[in-house]
């Protein structure tokens, strides 16, 4: 009997439309859409029956109404597997395919799974509940992330025994499970903990059983002691930048940021005045192309300035965009920026976001 496999798609891939269709309502077709296409021709005794499209903003802000709509969508369909994206590094459709998945899962009992970057929020946040393939940053790689998807679909769907996350090609998801090895010396923890500390002490590659996920930890800052007194620099991760944007800072997986002059302004012209624009890919650009100063307080700070509740706002303020933005490039980022602050003589940021 030919399973049936349910997919997932933001307004994108689902062939709506770009940033201006993020508000794209969730609607369900029969058949394939975009990427789903690929995914049910290389399933095995299954097909994909429906396709699910909802905009990447409108279920960001309206989350519980998408899944309640979504699951209304779904009652009464017959479904063996549930697969959302691929979502690459996509943070607001890997969130988005990670709350349906785990919505689906726990309403109708069925798997299901998608496809992320490693440096997608959404892995993180829903590995546990959800399997998520490992996947590339960028869709110019969907081939392969498709191609991989469907070989662990066609295992969910036949029943087939499951070799574990590295071995699959999905994010641990802390579970544990207990293998029998046909080597009887190797199903004995001590056996297996003496070969791999012989391998240690020759130099010799092992994998520990038990991973300890490593934290970057960041010290927590020394409280102002007196803001009255306290030079504020602002820093942004929503892309407001000078209208010609003259660093050249991408609209999204960025690699540079700016420090931009604001000595003097009240507040930041918007762009209608030839003054500051939105580049960020990540959210619709009009509320910050016609005011920039609610992302980048300019305003409020300056009045606060004026009013002695901070000693002065820095001359400069520094911005990037976050979406996409990978953490080592966001380290380094913060890095080339505090010599500035050092320089400056800053004592406390003002970090805003979208």
């Amino acid at each position: 009997m030919t399973k049936k496999v349910i997919c997932y798609l933001n307004q994108f891939f689902g062939g709506i439309g770009g940033e201006d269709t993020a508000d794209y309502e969730p609607s369900i077709q029969e058949g394939v859409a975009g990427p789903a296409a690929a995914i049910n021709e290389g399933l095995v005794d299954a097909e994909v029956t429906h396709t699910i499209i909802c905009g990447d903003n409108f279920m960001g802000s309206n989350t519980e109404e998408a899944i309640a709509r979504i699951l209304e969508m779904l009652d009464g369909k017959e479904m063996d597997l549930f697969i959302a994206g691929p979502a690459f590094q996509a943070g607001r459709y890997g969130v988005a395919c990670g709350n349906i998945c785990k919505a689906v899962k726990e309403k109708f009992g069925v798997e299901v799974m998608s496809s992320m970057h490693c440096e997608n929020p959404g892995v993180e946040m829903f590995k546990k509940d959800v399997y998520i393939m490992d996947g590339a940053n960028a869709a110019a790689r969907m081939r392969k992330d498709v191609k991989n998807m469907v070989a662990f679909a066609n295992k969910l769907l036949s029943g087939e025994a499951l070799m574990g996350a590295a071995a699959e090609g999905y994010f641990p998801r802390g579970c544990r499970k207990e293998v029998f090895l046909e080597d009887k010396h190797e199903n004995t923890a001590a056996y297996r903990g003496v070969q791999m500390l012989i391998k240690r002490i020759k130099g010799e590659p092992f994998q520990t059983e038990l991973v300890i996920p490593e934290k970057d930890l960041v010290p927590i800052a020394e409280p102002v002691a007196d803001l009255s007194k306290a030079r504020i620099a602002i820093v942004t991760t929503g892309g407001i930048v000078p209208v010609d944007n003259p660093d050249r800072i991408q609209s999204a997986s960025a690699t540079r940021w700016g420090r931009y002059n604001i000595a003097g302004l009240d507040k930041l012209p918007n762009r209608w005045d030839g003054g500051h624009k939105v580049i960020h890919a990540g959210y619709d650009p009009a509320a910050g192309d016609n005011d920039p100063n609610i992302t980048v307080p300019v305003d409020a700070l300056r009045q606060y300035e004026k009013e002695g509740k901070i000693g002065k706002l820095d001359d400069y303020y520094y911005t990037t965009v976050g979406t996409g933005t990978t953490e080592s490039e966001a380290t380094r980022m913060a890095s080339e920026m505090i010599p500035h602050f050092i320089e400056d003589g800053v004592d406390a940021v003002i970090m805003t976001s979208t």
